[in-house]
């Protein structure tokens, strides 16, 4: 047979396979990323994410796909981001931002695998216990919302002199009023007098500072929240201007200029969520997966802020700190 007349034959049987033999080699299969945040700010733990899934063998563009959905601190927008990934048909939705994005695609499916980050996946309803999970989904839990007493009492260390705290909250975080108690409790036990202010937009953090100048506020606790930290620069520039001892949930914020930080590792958690993301692609059933819980608790002081503010801080708190910022 002539090689011209034999590649066409090679090409016309190949063509005449049945359908279910050439579709052997799978599509590559698809993970839903869906956040309540902006990507520029998370960009760090979407890299978290990745390293996450490649210890558990998926590497984005060649052995799986990634389809993102960002609310970019529009809760509300959240159940059609997510019905729409259901609409793709994607393996698994791996959602970022606290309970809303994950009870967005709960209620968007019972069937497609989901893995979550999130303060208390029990509390909001995500799941029902740490150890056994149940239904489609698991995750990690950053533990954010528990820890903001303690933050209170580092800010009360940090600066003894203040009595008068003032405390930002978002209104739309499903959170809000579980902080606001945890520290008004906190508070009182310290004989602090708290003052709350709420802040769910851009244009509404500027105007909650200077609110906090007018109270003449002693020190500031930023509640923990996903829009405040896609708006992290923002904040930690204002408190800058306006001269105010803060403290934030997570190291980033102490990175970018802020005073003191104090929660556990965020990209520690995005890689979990990578890990868990991989291992159910590869058969396990979020039932079966452990709701996995934070073992270190970072404290992060960025001393160089210290020094503008004209703030000594105690050797003992240095000692204790994961990190000094210098």
């Amino acid at each position: 047979m002539r090689r011209r007349d034999f590649i066409t034959f090679l090409t016309g049987a190949l063509g005449g396979w049945p359908a279910g033999v050439r579709a052997q080699q799978k599509a590559m299969p698809v993970i839903g990323f869906l956040s309540s945040a902006s990507p520029g700010p998370y960009a760090p733990f979407v890299t978290a994410f990745r390293q996450g899934l490649s210890e558990a063998g998926y590497v984005e563009g060649q052995n799986v796909a990634v389809e993102y959905r960002w609310a970019e601190g529009h809760y509300d927008r959240l159940p059609a981001l997510a019905a729409d990934l259901v609409g793709h048909k994607v393996d698994v939705i791996a959602t970022s931002g606290g309970p809303p994005p994950a009870l967005a695609a709960k209620g968007a499916t019972s069937t497609i695998p989901i893995v979550f980050v999130t303060s208390d996946p029990v509390e909001s309803g995500l799941v029902a216990s740490f150890a056994r999970p149940g239904g489609n989904l698991t995750g990690v839990s950053t533990m954010f919302a528990e820890m903001t007493a303690k933050r209170l009492e580092l800010l009360s260390e940090l600066v003894p002199q203040a009595k008068l705290i003032a405390l930002l909250v978002n209104p739309n975080n499903p959170n809000a009023e579980r902080i606001i108690g945890d520290v008004r409790e906190a508070a009182r036990e310290k004989g602090l007098q708290l003052h709350v202010i709420k802040a769910g937009s851009e244009s509404e953090i500027d105007i909650a500072f200077a609110a906090f100048v007018q109270l003449h506020a002693g020190a500031l606790l930023v509640g923990n929240d996903v829009f405040f930290n896609s708006r992290r620069e923002q904040l930690v520039a204002l408190a800058s201007r306006h001269a105010l001892r803060a403290i934030y949930e997570s190291r980033e914020y102490a990175e970018a200029g802020g005073l003191i930080s104090y929660g556990p590792s965020l990209t520690a958690s995005y890689g979990q969520l990578g890990i868990y993301a991989g291992r159910i692609l590869k058969g396990e059933k979020p039932a079966d997966l452990p709701v996995q819980q934070p073992t270190k608790f970072e404290l992060v002081i960025n001393l160089k802020t210290a020094k503008t503010l004209g703030l000594n801080v105690p050797q003992s708190m240095l000692q204790r700190a994961d990190e000094v910022i210098e």
